[in-house]
C-alpha cells in the first residue's frame, strides 16, 4: 500500500476494478459511532479564541509576506441569504425575501475584499475560489457579475484551465440561462444541493425541488462547459427509507456527476432552530440509516465512483481522485480540496480563513460585521495561532483524513520529535482500534484499513489533544 502511494503519481487512470472500496461493517459502525469533529481544521473551530482579533490576523499576513515564496491563494466568500428555510440546515444563513439586504451586504463584502487584496498585494494570485452559503445564487445575475469583476480587479486569477472556481447552487434559484452566465462570469465548477429526490422527504424538510429542474441545470452546466459538477445528498432525513434512498441514488448516478457527497444528517434541534420543525416520529431508525449508508457505498462503487473519504465520492479521473492518488489531497473548511499549498482568505459574515499558522473567523452577525468594517477593520472576531504541537498534529490528522496513512519517518523529518516517544500515549490507545481492525500499526507506518476508513474520524480523534478538555462551543455530530 505504501509503495503505491509513491508510484501512483505517474500511473494512468486505472480500470474501475482496480480501485478498492471501503469495507462496510454494520456492527462495528454501530458500536464505535460517537460524537466527534469533522476535522476541516485542527484545532477545530470550537477551540477558536475571542482573544484572537484583527491585529493578530495582520501579524499572520505579515509573517506570510516576510516568508516569501509567493504561494497562491484560495478565496472563500460567504453569501448568507436564502429565500426559504430548509429544516435540516445547520449553516449560518439569513432567510429573507428583502433583496435590498443583499445589496447592502454586497457593498460591505466588496469593502472587505478590497482590504484583503491590499494586504496581499504582490502575492495575490488566486488559484481557487469558492462561493458558499446560504445560497450564493440569491444574488442577482447583475450582482454576481459585479462581485466577480470586483474580485478580478482586486486579485490576479490563475487561468481558467488551471484554477478551480466553484459555486454552490440551489437548482430552484437558477435557470439554464443563469448557468451559462455563471460560466461566463468565471466559474468552472458547480455544486448542486439535491439532498433527496423523494417528494415526501422534500416536503418534510421544506425543500420541494422537482427532479426535472435539477436535470435541466446539469444539462445546462455541461453545455456551458463547466469542468466539474457535484451533487450533495443527505441520508437520515425524515420520511426517508431504504426504497426512497435507492431511488434517489440511482437517479443521481444516472445524472453522471463528477463528484457526489453523501452527508449524514445531524439532528441537533437544541442547536439549530429550523430542525425543531422536523417530527421525531418521521426520522429513520439508526439501523435504517446504516443500511442507507451501505446502500449508497455499494451503488456508487458499482457505478465506478472512488471513495475519497468521509462523505465524498468522485470519478477516477476527477481532480480529487487524482490528487489522492498523488498524495496531494487536502482538507479545509469546504471539505476535500486539491490545493494544499494555498493560504485561505475568507470574506463574509462568519467565514473562516487559514493564513500562515493561524485560523481566523469573521463576525457571525450582520450588525457586528458591518460595524467592524465601518471602523476600517477586517471583521475578525476569533481565531487561534497554532503552536508547534498543533502544526504537528494537524499534519498527522491531514495525512490520515486525506491519504488514510501516515509515515512516522516523514513526520520526524518535518518536526523535531521521535514519533514513538512523542505519541506513546496515542499509540497505546490506537492499539484498541487495531484490535477492532480499523488500523494497522507498523514500525514506520500507521495505515487505516478498508474497514476503518468509514471511521476515520475515530482514528484522528486519538491524536486530538483538545478532546480531553471541555469545549466552550457546540458539540460535534456523530462520526458515522
Amino acid at each position: 500500500m505504501h509503495a503505491d502511494a509513491f508510484t501512483a503519481t505517474v500511473a494512468p487512470v486505472a480500470p474501475i476494478a482496480a480501485y478498492p472500496t471501503v469495507e462496510f461493517d454494520g456492527e462495528l459502525l454501530q458500536r464505535l459511532g460517537k460524537s466527534g469533529p469533522r476535522y476541516t481544521s485542527y484545532p477545530t473551530a470550537d477551540r477558536f479564541d475571542a482573544g484572537f482579533g484583527y491585529r493578530d490576523y495582520l501579524l499572520a499576513v505579515a509573517g506570510v509576506l516576510t516568508r516569501g515564496g509567493m504561494r497562491p491563494l484560495s478565496l472563500y466568500l460567504h453569501i448568507p441569504f436564502c429565500d426559504t428555510v430548509c429544516y435540516y440546515c445547520a449553516c449560518n444563513k439569513i432567510v429573507t425575501r428583502k433583496r435590498d439586504k443583499a445589496a447592502t451586504y454586497l457593498s460591505y463584502l466588496k469593502r472587505e475584499i478590497a482590504m484583503q487584496g491590499a494586504l496581499f498585494a504582490g502575492m495575490n494570485e488566486v488559484a481557487q475560489l469558492h462561493l458558499g452559503g446560504g445560497t450564493p445564487t440569491y444574488l442577482s445575475d447583475q450582482q454576481m457579475g459585479e462581485l466577480m469583476a470586483h474580485l478580478r480587479r482586486t486579485f490576479r486569477f490563475a487561468p481558467d484551465d488551471s484554477g478551480e472556481y466553484g459555486i454552490e447552487v440551489d437548482p430552484r434559484t437558477v435557470s439554464a440561462g443563469r448557468v451559462h452566465s455563471l460560466r461566463s462570469q468565471g466559474f468552472n465548477r458547480l455544486s448542486l444541493g439535491v439532498q433527496d429526490f423523494d417528494a415526501d422527504v422534500q416536503r418534510a424538510v421544506n425543500r420541494v425541488q422537482p427532479e426535472a429542474g435539477t436535470r435541466a441545470i446539469i444539462e445546462a452546466a455541461r453545455a456551458a462547459g463547466f469542468r466539474s459538477i457535484s451533487i450533495d445528498l443527505i441520508y437520515g432525513l425524515p420520511k426517508q427509507s431504504l426504497d426512497t434512498m435507492r431511488q434517489t441514488i440511482d437517479k443521481v448516478v444516472a445524472l453522471d456527476p463528477d463528484r457526489i457527497s453523501v452527508y449524514h444528517y445531524a439532528h441537533m434541534p437544541h442547536l439549530f432552530k429550523p430542525q425543531r420543525r422536523i417530527l421525531q416520529a418521521d426520522m429513520p431508525s439508526g439501523d435504517t440509516k446504516l443500511q442507507m449508508l451501505q446502500l449508497c457505498i455499494e451503488r456508487l462503487a458499482a457505478a465506478g465512483y472512488v471513495y475519497i473519504g468521509m462523505d465524498h465520492f468522485a470519478k477516477p479521473g476527477d481532480d480529487l481522485a487524482v490528487a489522492q492518488r498523488q498524495g496531494r489531497l487536502h482538507r479545509n473548511f469546504q471539505g476535500y480540496s486539491t490545493h494544499a499549498d494555498c493560504d485561505l482568505v475568507a470574506c463574509g459574515v462568519s467565514a473562516i480563513g487559514a493564513v500562515g499558522a493561524t485560523y481566523s473567523q469573521n463576525a457571525k452577525t450582520l450588525d457586528q460585521y458591518y460595524d467592524l468594517l465601518d471602523q476600517n477593520e477586517l471583521p475578525v472576531v476569533r481565531g487561534t495561532r497554532l503552536a508547534m504541537d498543533d502544526l504537528l498534529r494537524r499534519t498527522l490528522i491531514q495525512q490520515l483524513m486525506c491519504q488514510f496513512e501516515v509515515s512516522a519517518r516523514a513526520i520526524e523529518q518535518a518536526f523535531p520529535i521521535v514519533f514513538a516517544d512523542y505519541f506513546a500515549p496515542e499509540l497505546a490507545r490506537l492499539r484498541t482500534l487495531e484490535r477492532d481492525g480499523l488500523v494497522g500499526i507498523g514500525p514506520d507506518w500507521i495505515s487505516v484499513t478498508m474497514k476503518g476508513r468509514l471511521l476515520i474520524r475515530n482514528v484522528c480523534m486519538v491524536f486530538d489533544r483538545y478532546l480531553s478538555a471541555p469545549a466552550a462551543g457546540p458539540r460535534h455530530s456523530q462520526t458515522i
